[in-house]
């Protein structure tokens, strides 16, 4: 069998928020059944994920969402990845985000069962390596739902 050749990634991110951020999108898509984020920024110190969304999250919806990322970080889940054809990722997975050019192999990155997406950036290899999150603000304009985040230093 012929060894995938996957497309190349524009960025080095830090591990330790990239897998937060599969977290943050995670909880955040599951509560307000909004899809995954349109676009992320993931940087070493403060992140932010856009979801299609006409609403902002509310004070209690914010906790729950920072409940449920620092749960799954608590738990010690295994981060793994998978190959897959396209078509089988297709039937699973959203794949708008992909490069027309990417190929005929996707990667899954599954975070325990808690999330389960394509990507092709650098993750923990369990959630123990993370430190807790803390959900710095959330706005809602336009449609775009934008959730910041950093590493809660308490």
């Amino acid at each position: 069998m012929e060894e995938p050749v996957l497309n190349a990634h524009n960025k080095q991110e830090y591990p330790p928020m990239h897998t937060a951020e599969h977290l943050v999108s995670g909880a955040v898509s599951r509560m307000l059944g909004c899809g995954r984020p349109v676009t992320t920024h993931i940087e070493r110190r403060k992140s932010k994920c856009d979801f299609r969304c006409d609403r902002n999250l509310t004070e209690e919806e914010t906790r729950a969402v920072e409940h449920a990322v620092n749960e799954a970080i608590a738990a010690g889940v295994d981060v793994t990845a998978e190959l897959v054809s396209r078509e089988e990722a297709a039937r699973s997975f959203d794949l708008g985000r992909l490069p027309d050019d990417a190929g005929g192999t996707v990667r899954i990155v599954r975070v325990g069962d808690f999330d389960a997406c394509p990507c092709i950036g650098d993750h923990v290899a369990n959630t123990r390596e993370i430190p807790p999150v803390r959900i710095v603000s959330s706005d809602c304009t336009d449609g775009i739902l934008r959730v910041r985040f950093k590493f809660d230093k308490a």
